[in-house]
Formats: structure tokens, sequence, C-alpha cells
């Protein structure tokens, strides 16, 4: 059974790519989304996410969890701006034009439905891209990797434990929960969904504390080895550049420079189609 949001070892050009590429791909993905609000731009990034996605062979069921939750708190907030902030859109824009009246001083405008347009496309840049580089990106290699180019390995190493936290994390939880059923506390599909959400609520604490329990005894463990006396360590694993690593890191410094200078170019980061 496949664990959501963890590496899985698969024959995909984006799993040969080093661990090093794909960290500074995701970084300055990261940045492009968070800097420009070119819809242009960030349509083009909705294109590349989704084809990179494909490529990787990521199973939906590795990601449809978290997804959906992102996407209901992507649904609040969205929500939350148009209330707290109705008219954020004009203000950006500079223009107001409205499509109809809603209710008290509420009134949906065409800029503001643009401005959360372009906000929520903005998450669908940076979730697969999340889920592709948690999912591709062999932990132990990623760290080999950063310290290949100066990194301190201490941090590197954080790194990499982070990353091979998440499925124990998981597992973790799997257990708590199969507890909790085996004590009668219905936590399936066939529970009622408010009584789901509080029971599976329930389990964070228990969660944890048995993490934190964990880093604690990692934490010792790697103290008593002496860990951080050296200011040098070899790895295990460890791969070097290729061409096609070469390749995407050429492209994605190339988009990213494109990027800011079609976002910047006139001194406005906001793409404006009402003048």
């Amino acid at each position: 059974m496949s664990k959501m949001i963890s590496y899985e070892k698969k024959n995909t050009p984006i799993h040969k790519l080093s661990g090093f590429t794909k960290l500074v791909f995701f970084l300055l993905w990261c940045f492009c989304s968070a800097l420009t609000f070119d819809t242009r731009i960030l349509l083009v990034m909705v294109v590349l996410g989704a084809i990179i996605y494909i490529v990787s062979g990521i199973k939906w069921k590795q990601v449809s969890g978290v997804f959906l939750a992102v996407m209901f708190f992507m649904v609040i907030n969205l929500t939350c701006i148009f209330f707290f902030a109705p008219y954020q859109g004009c203000q950006i824009y500079g223009t107001r034009n409205e499509i109809c009246h809603l209710f008290g001083g509420y009134t949906l405008t065409r800029e503001q439905l643009f401005y959360e347009f372009n906000v929520f496309i903005k998450y669908f840049t940076v979730i697969p891209s999340v889920f592709i580089f948690l999912v591709t990106t062999d932990p132990s290699e990623l760290a080999a990797s950063m310290n290949g180019v100066r990194i301190p390995y201490t941090v590197s190493y954080a790194v990499e434990i982070a990353l091979r936290y998440i499925p124990d994390i998981q597992d973790e939880f799997h257990r708590i929960r199969n507890a909790q059923e085996a004590r009668g506390i219905e936590m399936s599909s066939k529970g009622k969904l408010m009584d789901r959400i509080k029971n599976t609520s329930a389990i964070i604490f228990p969660l944890l504390f048995s993490t934190m329990e964990r880093i604690d005894v990692v934490s010792n463990a790697m103290e008593l080895r002496g860990f951080g006396k050296h200011g040098r360590r070899t790895w295990y694993r460890k791969k070097d550049l290729t061409a096609g690593d070469i390749a995407v890191l050429a492209f994605i410094i190339i988009f990213f420079v494109a990027s800011m200078i079609i976002t910047f170019h006139d001194g406005n980061r906001f793409y404006n189609p009402f003048i």
C-alpha cells in the first residue's frame, strides 16, 4: 500500500534528476509563484506543473488526501479574502466594474474576481511542485547533493531527517487510528463526516507527543555519536550532476529571470487587463 507524500523509487525522468537539481527547481519555482501576479506566467506554470506531475508518474492516491485538505482551506481563504477585503482587486487595478450587488456593503466586481482567480491559480502552481518534490526525491541523495554544493552537512542531514519523518508520522497516525477504531471509535468512511473530523482531530496530540519523543531519541543518539564534531563527512548516496540536470537548472534559471522581467518591467507585479 502506497503512503501519502513519501518517496517512492521509480524509473522516470524526474526521479533520475539529482536531488540538488530538484531542490533548486523547487525553490525558484516557489519564489516565482510568490513574487508574480502576472496571470499569463501563472497559467504557464500551472500547465508546466501538470506536465511534470504526469511525467513523474505520481499516483493520485498518494496525494489525494492532502490535496483535498489543501483545497478545503484554499476555499476558506478565498472566502475570507472576499469578506474582509471585498474591493481589494479594485484598489490593485485602479478600476471598478460591478457585476451585481450581493448584500449589505458587498458588491461583486470583475477586479475582485480576477484578483481572487490569481490567488486561486497560485495554489495550483505551488501545490503540485511540493508533491512532486517530496515523492520523487530520495532524502539521502538530496542531503548528499546539498552537501556537495557546500551546504553544511548538519543542515543537509536535518533536511534528510525531516523528509524521512513523513512516512514514519504516517505510520504512527495509522497505528493510533487503528487503536481508536479497535476501541469502537468510528473513523472510517462509514461514520458521519463531523464525527470523523472530531475523532481524527483527537489523534493530533498523541501523534505530536510520540513525534517529539522520537525526535528526542534521534537527537540524543546523534549527539552520543559525535554528530557535527567534524567539518566534513562522507556520504553513501551521492549523485553527480548529469546533462539532464544541467538542462533543467538552465531552464528554471532562465524561466525565473524571464518571469521577473515580465512581472516587473512596468514597476507593478500585477497584470492588469482592465486598462
